[in-house]
């Protein structure tokens, strides 16, 4: 398939910066993929579309303050640092700019030495890797110097940390946020639980690789970005029994979707507790093995994310909601609306 055809027109102010005021009054369009019908929500109606019975799986990654601002040792040039991915211990694999003044064998500095970093290896397109040194905890000191990694297309300033967490994060590893799951209050989750609706968590770390558009005319010959992904035996516990009862699993976010389908396509359509890292890539042709319905922010053309969501419907009719989405003003991508595809 070709790149071009998951492009679409989307005007520069539908491009959400920041949060509404309460997560769950957003925008929902709402899919039946049966009737090839649609309709338009607030993102508390979600409720109506789970039975009793249904089972609701949310990434429960937590974001880093992985942005660090700091200086080269020997020079004082004034160097960003965003970490990527843990490669062990206190190496990590990182996003540099100006990637041109670091060299392997290079020290950048942080909190005028609080923490350092040696740059260790030298990767294409501004990718490094580092040893970081420091006294005491890693995470205390990355909560001390970090900032929050929004996307680039995010221009505000985000006043309130939390509002780029889910109300439901724990396993703190991701440079970006779920952001399907940035709609769901205790609330509303509390809610879905009383209707009997079994609530499941799994963590995939989301990477910067999510937010990366395709780069090339074949998507088939895209290379799909790795993330780290766990899941419990009490999850897979939880959608096996729903799926033998005849319920549905519902994956909120493109993460928790690739997570389950990386773990269905390994065991024979059967959720097993596992971990590891997957690549997985998911577009128009792909068969879901576990996945029934999908809770889904708005993405980039021409993105992976995208693509999932034309896998899970159908390419023509996904362009066609997005152009709908537009004309009807919904917000994008982070912090924008989302979609529930039935």
């Amino acid at each position: 398939m070709k790149l071009e055809q998951f492009d679409f027109y989307l005007p520069e102010e539908l491009i959400a910066q920041t949060p509404l005021l309460k997560r769950d009054t957003s925008k929902l369009l709402c899919v039946d993929r049966k009737s090839n019908t649609h309709d338009h929500k607030v993102f508390s109606d979600v409720i109506d579309y789970f039975n009793p019975g249904d089972t609701l799986v949310l990434n429960n990654t937590r974001v880093m303050p992985a942005r660090l601002y700091g200086a080269k040792k020997d020079t004082g040039a004034a160097i960003e640092v965003l970490l990527l991915k843990n490669l062990g211990h206190n190496d990590w694999e990182c996003l540099v700019k100006p990637a041109k003044r670091i060299k392997e064998g290079s020290i950048v500095s942080f909190g005028d030495g609080v923490m350092e970093a040696v740059c260790t290896k030298i990767l294409d397109d501004g990718f490094r890797h580092f040893e970081f040194k420091y006294e005491g905890i890693f995470q205390e000191r990355l909560d001390e110097l970090g900032t929050m990694p929004l996307p680039p297309y995010i221009k505000e300033r985000l006043t309130d940390k939390e509002r780029y967490q889910t109300v439901y994060s724990k396993e703190v590893g991701s440079s970006a946020a779920p952001t399907a799951g940035l709609h769901f209050t205790n609330e509303l989750l509390e809610k879905i639980k009383e209707k009997g609706v079994n609530i499941a968590y799994l963590t995939l770390h989301v990477g910067l690789g999510t937010f990366r558009p395709v780069a090339v005319e074949n998507i088939e010959d895209h290379d799909m970005h790795s993330e780290y992904y766990t899941l419990d035996e009490k999850t897979a516990e939880i959608i096996n029994q729903t799926k033998e009862n005849g319920g549905r699993i519902f994956s909120v976010g493109t993460t928790s979707t690739r997570t389950l389908e990386t773990i269905a396509r390994d065991n024979n359509g059967k959720i097993v507790a596992a971990s590891g890292w997957t690549n997985i890539f998911i577009y128009p042709g792909f068969k879901f093995k576990c996945v029934d319905g999908l809770i889904t922010n708005f993405h980039l053309p021409k993105s992976s994310l995208i693509m999932l969501v034309s896998a899970f419907y159908d390419r023509e009719k996904v362009i066609e909601l997005y152009n709908i989405a537009v004309e009807n003003k919904y917000r994008f991508f982070s912090f924008g609306d989302a979609m529930i595809i039935i």
